[in-house]
């Protein structure tokens, strides 16, 4: 998994590691244990949660009593800027037009009704309400901000990048 961090010098590194947490507990390693906070402990983690190989959530244990307190969101810039509100999770719409109550970090969820819960939903703008949503080779994203999915993109040859593109 790939991470970039900065300093308040403006100077930044990037990491290239294994992943060495299992967030969410699925049994998975989609996370790496880091001292994001200067604790002294390694009580935080940059996620990948969209499975793409760089890190897009972080995590950290600010207070140091052992739960997660402070989520990040990448905001798409590299930036780790935009927080998320876990009190009541993300809401979030199913492809159907139902909203589904607040869920916690890294829980995955069945977006598309195919009967597997492998969709992993982000709240980039920090609203309390999921706006984009990552699967195996397949992304929805709502573009205007009401909460309905507007475009689907597709990874048919599995790099990462989409492929294609299609309203919904």
């Amino acid at each position: 998994m790939e991470y970039c961090l900065g300093e308040p010098d403006g100077s930044a590194t990037m990491w290239t590691v294994a992943a060495d947490t299992d967030l969410d507990g699925d049994g998975r390693l989609e996370s790496v244990g880091i001292d994001i906070d200067h604790d002294g402990l390694i009580d935080d983690v940059l996620a990948d949660l969209d499975v793409d190989g760089v890190a897009d959530h972080a995590v950290v244990d600010a207070d140091g009593d052992g739960r997660p307190d402070d989520y990040f969101t990448d905001d798409g810039t590299g930036t780790w800027a935009v927080s998320v509100d876990r009190g009541g999770g993300v809401r979030w719409f199913g492809l159907d037009g139902i909203e589904q109550p607040g869920i916690g970090p890294g829980v995955a969820v069945d977006l598309d009704g195919d009967g597997e819960a492998a969709e992993r939903l982000a709240d980039s703008d920090g609203d309390g309400l999921a706006d984009r949503a990552f699967g195996i080779g397949l992304a929805w994203v709502d573009t205007d901000g009401d909460g309905r999915w507007d475009v689907r993109l597709g990874d048919g040859d599995g790099d990462g990048r989409a492929d294609s593109a299609g309203p919904l």
